[in-house]
């Protein structure tokens, strides 16, 4: 992340918290309002996240008024997102309802077993269109550049 951009988001999402407030961040010209936003959301967060506590992104779910679906999973900032199905470990908590307060939320939540990623994906099919076959690179309007992982992944930036 760049520095400016990396002050910018600690300034801003961290310090003064003013991405809870319609408004309060405005990217390329346009003011962010969460309120605005109408269309189902899934929202996850991990228990023992140190970095995005998910007592405060319960808080940020509650900003959206579409519908949202707020998922809590086990263990911390990396392990609970990324733990996959086949790995059977860990757990996930749901709960229908919206409390306004996260501890209420929790207590009322059902507890699953394993991972967070199979509610997403159901989750994801009913809000979602048809499947269509991925396109074969190089068959469309864009031309193959060059096979992956590309050169670009192994440049290094010199001072």
């Amino acid at each position: 992340m760049p520095a400016r951009m990396h002050s910018f988001y600690l300034r801003n999402m961290y310090q003064h918290n003013r991405l809870k407030d319609p408004g309060g961040v405005t990217l390329l010209g346009t003011p962010i309002d969460f309120g605005k936003v109408k269309v189902p959301t899934y929202f996850l967060s991990a228990i023992e996240d140190h970095i995005a506590p998910w007592k405060s992104n319960y808080a940020g779910s509650r900003l959206f008024n579409g519908p949202v679906r707020f998922v809590l999973s086990g263990s911390g900032h990396i392990a609970g997102p990324i733990n996959p199905p086949s790995a059977n470990k860990y757990f996930y908590w749901t709960n229908p309802k919206s409390p306004t307060d996260a501890d209420e939320w929790l207590k009322e939540a059902k507890q699953t077993e394993g991972s967070w990623w199979p509610d997403w994906y159901k989750w994801l099919s009913k809000h979602s269109g048809e499947k269509v076959p991925a396109r074969t690179p190089g068959t469309g309007k864009l031309p193959v550049i060059e096979d992956a992982p590309g050169s670009y992944v192994k440049m290094r930036l010199a001072k």
